[in-house]
């Protein structure tokens, strides 16, 4: 087994559960702990509305609304090397409470390697927007774009190539 793979964590937020349901096959294949990132507030079906652009989301993705506070600062971060965090992409990037969750905790010598959810979005810029938030300056990688149907032995092969 890879290296990478003896201490990490998988972090997600998931707004509809696609996210989550990907989180969970990742943690499954590589026998990994799981935190789920969450907002204080949950986003309810119009904060989500990305066609209205006066909606919680429209309006954060905006930079209109200060960063989401998260529920709890409890992520075991500090336990591990590697941390595979995953969310759907907003915008051609990752929500702003993935952005809160790398501010708010040391990731100093942490390697971040992202994943996301989309239906044709790619990561694009996603690993140096969430570089420019995050403290410790971690080593953060763009990963990939999964669907909802991929398969736990292709995320598995897709962790265990990563050098």
């Amino acid at each position: 087994m890879n290296s990478i793979l003896s201490s990490v964590l998988i972090a997600y937020f998931s707004a509809t559960g696609t996210t989550a349901n990907v989180a969970q096959k990742l943690a499954s294949a590589l026998n990994a702990p799981i935190y789920e990132i969450q907002p204080a507030q949950p986003y309810t079906d119009a904060d989500l509305n990305w066609n209205d652009e006066n909606s919680r989301s429209s309006l954060e993705m905006a930079n209109m609304l200060p960063y989401p506070e998260l529920a709890d600062l409890k992520a075991p971060v500090k336990n591990y090397d590697t941390i595979f965090l995953g969310f759907p992409i907003w915008w051609g990037t990752s929500p702003k409470i993935v952005n809160q969750f790398v501010k708010s905790y040391d990731l100093s010598g942490k390697k971040v390697i992202l994943f996301a959810t989309s239906g044709s979005s790619g990561l694009g810029d996603t690993a140096s927007d969430l570089q420019k938030d995050a403290t410790g300056n971690p080593e953060i990688i763009n990963g990939r774009r999964f669907s909802a149907s991929v398969s736990e032995n292709e995320l598995k092969t897709w962790a265990e190539s990563i050098k």
